[in-house]
């Protein structure tokens, strides 16, 4: 059985195998051990400066810095050599992402109308790039490559704009005197990155004290993942890509590593007398119709507008493109990360993990049931596993 699980799909169920590992202990007699656990405080000191924060929240500045660093890789890839390389083949997946964006945004805000819980709007507009890329690979052979290209573009730039929305959107108040140190180390950061050189050491050393600035600085030390991706040099002046080894290299780490820590960290909650209400709760029933609807249909939208306006030919026919909008609203990492900026300390916690599980999971299971019936047979192009893993061919959709 295991056997048959194709490895581009792996990722996501050890993610997944996280997350409902995570909901078993919070539901348990180890729950209060758990708690004891994550709620521990570690504190770094340096002289006069010095960072507490709990186990939890080292996981989600520390480790997801690293998780947006990564990701930050394969944008720039995506950017500068893959499928949103040229207008022509990047506009389609914009104007697609845009609608998978904006489409969930507004229903979550027209169901929280009124409640005093419309911060949380970007919460369904985000997808998680391993597990909707893990549904599509458990089908194989079937998906045509064309559409396995046009999700991942789709999902780069929804990640794109998730990053952009947390620096402008979930930002506390700011300290310009921090900022002024993270310009300090990014500076020479893009110096290096316009010589070409490819000083993995000299990167990292800038990288961290970069990190620990925009940490105090008040906005989310998340970015300094995505800023310091951005200055890591595609090629240099011999064609060698010190950013495709390093995405390469980092690619275990980040989906058997960091993800699933993340997972375990931030994807428990325990279902109690307060299972019905949470269920119930506008963030959840906004999360969760965003995902559900707001993804298929903006995605859709776009793609039907995009291929109009471009007057370039769609990736795919429309009830598979509406397939891979489903399977776009897998939310899973994305959503539970902007819900944890939005909503920290408003005990709405269950109510956005009921959102983002169930919309998430209902997505999946619709959008693997309509490719499945879309695809029922092989295509002869659809064999290319490096799609997933940055080799993919961007023409397809041009």
């Amino acid at each position: 059985m295991l056997r048959k699980i194709p490895s581009e799909a792996w990722p996501g169920v050890v993610l997944l195998l996280s997350a409902v590992t995570a909901m078993t202990i919070a539901n348990s007699a180890w729950a209060p051990m758990q708690s004891d656990f994550l709620q521990s405080v570690g504190t770094v000191s340096f002289r006069s400066l010095e960072i507490s924060m709990t186990l939890t929240e080292w996981v989600k500045n520390l480790l997801m810095a690293i998780f947006f660093f990564y990701v930050g890789l394969e944008l720039k890839r995506e950017l500068m050599e893959g499928a949103l390389s040229s207008m022509s083949t990047a506009l389609m997946p914009l104007i697609a992402a845009l609608g998978g964006v904006l489409l969930p945004a507004g229903i979550y805000l027209f169901v929280t109308r009124g409640t005093g819980f419309e911060h949380g709007w970007a919460i369904p507009a985000a997808t998680d790039i391993a597990f909707a890329l893990g549904v599509v690979a458990l089908l194989g052979s079937r998906v045509p490559a064309p559409m396995k290209v046009f999700l991942l573009a789709v999902a780069v730039v929804d990640d794109l704009i998730a990053i952009l929305v947390i620096a402008f959107f979930y930002t506390d108040s700011l300290h310009t005197g921090w900022l002024a140190g993270v310009a300090a180390f990014y500076i020479p950061m893009l110096l290096l990155t316009r010589r070409k050189k490819n000083w993995h050491g000299m990167y990292m050393l800038l990288a961290m004290p970069m990190w620990v600035c925009m940490q105090m600085s008040g906005v989310n030390p998340t970015i300094a993942g995505v800023l310091a991706a951005l200055a890591i040099p595609m090629r240099n002046d011999k064609g060698e890509s010190l950013l495709i080894d390093l995405e390469h290299s980092m690619r275990p780490y980040v989906h058997y590593g960091v993800m699933p820590a993340f997972a375990l960290a931030s994807a428990g909650a325990a279902v109690g007398s307060g299972f019905a209400a949470a269920v119930g709760h506008p963030v959840s029933i906004g999360i969760g119709l965003g995902l559900i609807l707001g993804k298929p249909v903006g995605i859709t939208l776009g793609t039907l507008i995009g291929s109009t306006l471009l007057k370039a030919k769609r990736p795919g026919s429309l009830p598979s493109i509406i397939g891979m909008g489903c399977v776009a609203g897998i939310g899973f990492t994305m959503s539970l990360f902007i819900g944890k900026l939005a909503f920290h300390g408003n005990g709405v916690e269950l109510a956005v993990k009921m959102g983002v599980y169930g919309g998430s999971l209902i997505s999946a299971c619709i959008g693997l049931a309509i490719l499945a019936y879309v695809h029922r047979t092989p295509t002869a192009d659809a064999d290319e596993s490096d799609i997933f893993t940055g080799g993919g061919d961007a023409t397809h959709f041009r």
